[in-house]
């Protein structure tokens, strides 16, 4: 740690004895004054609760001080941007208010947040014109985790709460004992053979049963056909189980949530315990026990019961899966390896004389030529444009295709230029697609810029400026994370402090000493290099504190199943766009403003 954060550090102690009793003196006015009226709806929920943060200055200021009630004790966060701290409240509630009792060293630029699984959150409150001191904040929302998400610190250190307040209800709900899976419809990724259908795990009959392709990754899900609060789920796996699987939910069938995580299965029948809502749910298996395929005989699905609240039906999507990747029919058998087809999804943008696709420097557009057949190739590229073939409007998939492989992916790993999406389906049934989520395809174009520009920290919004409306560059090309650029030590610090010396740039883009070394690259990256290395595997504790490629974590946020390549070694732990199977039968590409 440099010599003059320490001096800094101690300069700052020799006034906290002070600082300290004036703030208490100050809190203890303010709090009797702040006191929630008694009431329906302002039950004090977060005192003595289970606190998180993103970091602790040390160990006399951890989260829990947070929610102690004791307005001597406090949480404070190390001294850099973003920090968060979170509570879990132990079940679902109605949040009516929420009070920050801050030390002097306070949020400026803040959210709080809600979320049903401390994952997904929904901002309840947002400021960029904090001025600390005790802040009553009147909101609305629902969830059982609430967290302080600071993006711009009010001083030269870091965030201090000396309490963090949560005022509600909490929800009465228990597991119901219906099967709420039972006979509705299921589909899945592929199938054995038409004996082992998806419905199969869902009729009840534990005689019957579906099973998969031998291959990974593989899925099975189930409409629910509205969206529900999911509280258990029940595999009965036949003797071909899966050792690391998902159980996911999304409003869409699309954009898919995590709910519960495992690299352990042990097959027989699992009885999962979970937290989440939405109308379909899924289990995404990616790892295989067996050199078989997943086979479930019954996958079960119960929801939270209440007295005072009913599911209510979700929107049907303005897109659905099967409209946006079309009727698939038609497409024509390849000759060569797999046919290749082109989708304009530029929700009307452009024409599809207006859409064109490269291959060896040779331009069509959709309308000319939807299709190509794709012959052996090593380490091709397709390039899409929007308005001409040499428009700036620009991005491309890669590709290396065998006699009988199709090995590919979409990448960020440069820049973002065009939404894409791509879908492979082989002749046994594998039928799996990478790239920008449904959600991300139905919003224009500026949408999808400015939403970057909101949900990555300060140092990250120049790179969706820099070349707007064009392209979000990657960080490692941009001049400010360079040598000599203001950023410039945005990742050396933190490098060192695990043994690693090696500039911000070539940390982003994985070069220099790192050009070899994928695992100290991608932990580096998703903030997981100081934790042990059995960590580095596991994506719920990606991303969680600065500093860390949070131009990837956009992508990975916005992406069919979260994978995506957003820097070079991204592929690491399985969590980039990369899909790869033999005997490919045909690829969707689809291509988005």
């Amino acid at each position: 740690m440099p010599v003059t954060r320490l001096r800094l550090r101690r300069r700052r102690a020799r006034l906290l004895p002070v600082l300290a009793v004036a703030v208490m003196l100050l809190v203890s006015a303010v709090v009797t004054v702040v006191t929630v009226p008694a009431g329906a709806g302002t039950t004090l929920l977060s005192q003595g609760r289970p606190a998180t943060a993103s970091s602790a200055e040390n160990g006399g200021t951890p989260a829990g001080a947070a929610v102690d009630g004791d307005t001597g004790t406090r949480w404070s966060s190390a001294f850099a941007d973003p920090q968060w701290l979170q509570v879990d409240l132990g079940a679902t509630a109605s949040i009516t208010r929420v009070v920050l009792t801050w030390e002097t060293a306070y949020g400026e630029a803040f959210r709080i947040q809600v979320s049903a699984d401390a994952s997904m959150w929904t901002d309840i409150y947002s400021t960029t014109t904090g001025t600390g001191g005790v802040q009553t904040l009147d909101v609305s929302g629902t969830g059982r985790y609430v967290r302080m998400y600071g993006t711009v610190r009010g001083t030269q250190w870091g965030y201090s709460l000396w309490e963090l307040q949560v005022y509600g209800s909490l929800t009465t709900a228990s597991c119901g004992t219906g099967n709420a899976a039972l006979d509705r419809p299921a589909t899945a990724s592929s199938v054995e053979n038409g004996t082992f259908p998806a419905s199969a795990a869902v009729d009840a009959d534990t005689g019957t049963r579906w099973s998969s392709a031998f291959a990974d990754p593989q899925w099975l899900q189930v409409d629910l056909g509205s969206s529900l609060s999911i509280c258990r789920v029940v595999l009965t796996w036949e003797a071909a189980y899966a050792t690391a699987f998902r159980i996911q939910v999304s409003p869409d069938a699309s954009t898919w949530t995590d709910i519960y995580s495992t690299a352990t299965g042990t097959g027989g029948v699992q009885t999962l315990d979970v937290t989440g809502t939405g109308r379909y749910v899924r289990m995404y298996g990616t790892t295989r026990a067996t050199p078989y395929g997943y086979s479930l005989w019954e996958f079960a699905v119960y929801t939270t019961t209440s007295g005072t609240t009913s599911p209510t039906p979700s929107t049907t999507p303005t897109q659905d899966p099967g409209s946006f990747w079309g009727d698939t029919s038609t497409i024509p058998p390849a000759r060569n390896v797999l046919m290749v087809k082109i989708l304009n999804r530029t929700n009307g943008k452009y024409p599809d004389s207006q859409v064109f696709w490269s291959y060896n420097g040779v331009a069509h557009s959709i309308a000319q030529q939807p299709y190509f057949d794709m012959p052996v190739n090593t380490a091709g590229r397709m390039y899409f444009y929007l308005g001409a073939p040499n428009s700036q409007y620009v991005d491309f998939i890669e590709f290396t295709v065998g006699a009988s492989v199709f090995n590919g992916n979409t990448t960020r790993v440069d820049a973002f230029g065009l939404k894409l999406a791509m879908r492979l389906h082989a002749q046994d049934g594998y039928d799996v697609s990478v790239g920008e989520d449904l959600a991300t395809f139905q919003e224009d174009r500026a949408v999808t810029f400015q939403k970057f520009i909101n949900e990555v920290p300060p140092e990250f919004t120049v790179l969706a400026q820099s070349q707007a409306p064009y392209r979000i560059i990657a960080p490692g090309s941009d001049p400010t994370f360079r040598t000599g650029g203001v950023n410039q030590n945005y990742f050396t610090g933190y490098a060192q402090s695990v043994g690693i010396n090696a500039a911000t740039s070539d940390i982003f883009g994985c070069a220099g000493s790192l050009a070899g070394d994928p695992g100290h690259c991608a932990a580096l990256n998703r903030h997981v290099a100081d934790r042990p290395q059995s960590d580095w595997s596991t994506p719920s504790l990606y991303y969680l504190a600065a500093p860390a490629n949070y131009y990837a974590k956009f992508w990975h946020d916005h992406a069919i199943n979260h994978l995506a390549y957003g820097f070079p070694y991204d592929d690491y732990a399985g969590q980039s766009s990369f899909i790869s199977h033999g005997n490919p039968q045909w690829l969707e590409v689809a291509v988005g403003w």
